[in-house]
C-alpha cells in the first residue's frame, strides 16, 4: 500500500458531506419506519398476532447474516467507472422504493397466506437494504483515510439520519390519514416515502467521490481468507457485538412509543412527542460533536453517551406513568444517543485500518458488513423482543384497554430492558482501545507497504 496521496488528505467539502448525509436520510425514511411502525402495522392494521410477527422478524435475521457477508464480498470485488461502492447507490435506489411499497401492501387474504407474504416482502426489503446500505457505509472509508474527516462525514450522516427520523415520527401517521387511513393509507404513504428515498440516494451517488484506492490484489482474496482475517480483528468483533446490542436498543427506542403512549401514558398524541424527544436533542448535540471528538476521542464520547442513556432510563423507572417525566427522560436519552451514533460508524471504519495493519488485508465491504449485519440483527431482535414480551404480557392488538400484565410488559420494553442494555454496552466499551493506538496504525500504514497476501499469517 502506498502512502497517502494529496487527494486522500484533502478536506472534504460541505457539499460532499451533505450529499453523503442524505444517503442515511434516505435509508431512515424507510428503515426507521420499519422500526417504529411495522410491528404496529402488522398487528393492529393487518391483524397478525404479535408473537408471529416477532418470530418472522427474528427468523429473517438468518437470511440477513448470509446476505450481509456476501454483499461485503461483492463490494470488495466490484469494479466500475463509478468505483466499488458508489455504483450500488445507483443500481439499488429504485428497487429500494419498490420493495418498500410491497412491504406495506399486505393484501386481504387468508392469514396463513398473509404470513407468507409478510415473510417474503419483509426479507426482500432487507435484502435490497443490504445491497444499498453496505456500499453506502463503505463509502465513508473510501472517501478518506483521515479519522477526523471520517468522523465529520459520520456526523453529517447521523445528522441527516435524524432529520429523516424526525420526519418519519411527525408525518407518517398524518400521511396515512390524509390518504384515507387503513390499508390503502399505509400503502400510499410508503409509496411516497419510497420515491423520496430513491431521489435522495441518487443525490448521494452524484455528489460523492471515492479517493482511497485499494490494492487490486485485494479483489482476489478468497472469502475464507477474508473471513478468517476478519475474526482475527478483535476490534471488529467488539464492534459487531456493539452494533447488534445497540440496534436492539434503537429498535426498542423507536418501536415502543406507539404502545407506551397509547396504553401507559393514555395519550396517543404523545407518540410523535416521544419520538421527537429522542431525536431532536441529537441535532444540536451533533453540531458540537466535532469539538468533543477532537478533544476526547470517539470512544470516550461513546462511553459518556451510554452513561447518560442509562441515567435517563433509571430516572423514568421512578414513575413510568408520569407524562412530564417521560418527556424529560426521553430528551435526556436523546442527548445521550448523539455521541454514540455520532461515533459508532467512524469507529467501525477505523477497524478497517486496524485489520489492514494486523493482517495485510484491506476488505472494506466485508469489514463494514458488521455495521449492516449488526443493525439489522439488532433491529430484528429488538422487534422480536417487542412481539414476544407483549405476547407474554397478554397484549391484545387493536384493544383500547390492556391488562396490568400487558402494561408492565410495555414498560419493560420501553424502559427496563433498554436500561440493562445501555449499562452492558458501557462495560463493553471499556475494553475498546482503538483511539489510543490509531495514530501508530496510520503511521505504520503510511510508511510501509505492510504484508503481501502470500505473507499473511493469522
Amino acid at each position: 500500500m502506498s502512502s497517502l496521496t494529496t487527494a486522500e488528505r484533502e478536506v472534504i467539502r460541505f457539499k460532499e458531506k451533505l450529499g453523503y448525509g442524505l444517503g442515511d436520510m434516505a435509508s431512515n425514511l424507510v428503515f426507521t419506519s420499519m422500526g417504529i411502525f411495522l410491528t404496529f402495522y402488522y398487528t393492529d392494521v393487518i391483524g397478525i398476532p404479535a408473537a408471529i410477527v416477532g418470530t418472522i422478524m427474528l427468523v429473517s435475521r438468518v437470511f440477513d447474516g448470509v446476505s450481509d457477508v456476501l454483499m461485503g464480498v461483492v463490494v470488495d470485488k466490484t469494479r466500475s467507472r463509478h468505483g466499488k461502492a458508489r455504483p450500488w447507490l445507483l443500481w439499488m435506489s429504485i428497487p429500494f422504493a419498490l420493495a418498500t411499497i410491497l412491504t406495506f401492501s399486505v393484501p386481504q387474504m387468508d392469514q396463513t397466506l398473509q404470513v407468507i407474504y409478510i415473510f417474503i416482502s419483509y426479507n426482500l426489503l432487507n435484502l435490497v437494504y443490504t445491497a444499498i446500505n453496505i456500499p453506502y457505509g463503505v463509502l465513508n472509508a473510501l472517501t478518506t483515510r483521515d479519522p477526523y474527516q471520517r468522523s465529520l462525514l459520520n456526523i453529517f450522516r447521523i445528522f441527516m439520519a435524524n432529520v429523516g427520523i424526525i420526519l418519519v415520527g411527525q408525518i407518517v401517521m398524518p400521511l396515512v390519514q390524509s390518504f384515507g387511513g387503513g390499508r390503502t393509507g399505509w400503502q400510499l404513504a410508503f409509496t411516497l416515502l419510497g420515491v423520496v428515498s430513491t431521489v435522495l440516494f441518487l443525490i448521494t451517488f452524484a455528489s460523492t467521490k471515492e479517493r482511497v484506492e485499494t490494492d487490486p490484489r485485494m479483489r482476489e482474496v478468497p472469502i475464507k481468507t477474508g473471513v478468517k482475517a476478519l475474526f482475527s480483528n478483535r476490534y471488529w468483533v467488539m464492534m459487531l457485538a456493539f452494533f447488534v446490542s445497540f440496534f436492539i436498543l434503537v429498535a426498542l427506542c423507536f418501536s415502543t412509543p406507539v404502545f407506551y403512549a397509547n396504553h401507559v401514558l393514555g395519550d396517543s398524541s404523545m407518540i410523535g412527542t416521544l419520538i421527537l424527544g429522542t431525536v431532536a436533542p441529537q441535532l444540536p448535540a451533533l453540531f458540537i460533536m466535532p469539538y468533543f471528538v477532537k478533544r476526547w476521542g470517539k470512544v470516550s464520547c461513546c462511553r459518556v453517551g451510554l452513561l447518560v442513556m442509562a441515567g435517563s432510563y433509571l430516572l423514568l423507572l421512578t414513575d413510568p406513568h408520569n407524562v412530564q417525566l417521560a418527556v424529560i427522560a426521553t430528551i435526556i436519552k436523546g442527548i445521550g444517543m448523539a455521541p454514540i451514533i455520532g461515533s459508532a460508524f467512524a469507529m467501525l471504519a477505523d477497524t478497517i485500518d486496524y485489520g489492514e495493519w494486523k493482517t495485510g488485508l484491506r476488505t472494506e465491504g466485508l469489514t463494514y458488513s458488521a455495521g449492516s449485519f449488526g443493525s439489522k440483527v439488532g433491529i430484528g431482535l429488538g422487534s422480536a423482543i417487542v412481539g414476544w414480551v407483549l405476547s407474554l404480557g397478554g397484549y391484545v392488538g387493536g384493544s383500547e384497554t390492556q391488562t396490568p400484565d400487558a402494561i408492565n410488559a410495555i414498560i419493560s420494553i420501553f424502559v427496563s430492558i433498554p436500561c440493562v442494555i445501555s449499562i452492558g454496552l458501557f462495560v463493553l466499551m471499556m475494553f475498546y482501545k482503538m483511539d489510543k493506538i490509531m495514530p501508530r496504525i496510520l503511521a505504520d500504514l503510511d510508511k510501509n507497504d505492510g504484508l503481501t497476501i502470500g505473507e499473511i499469517s493469522l
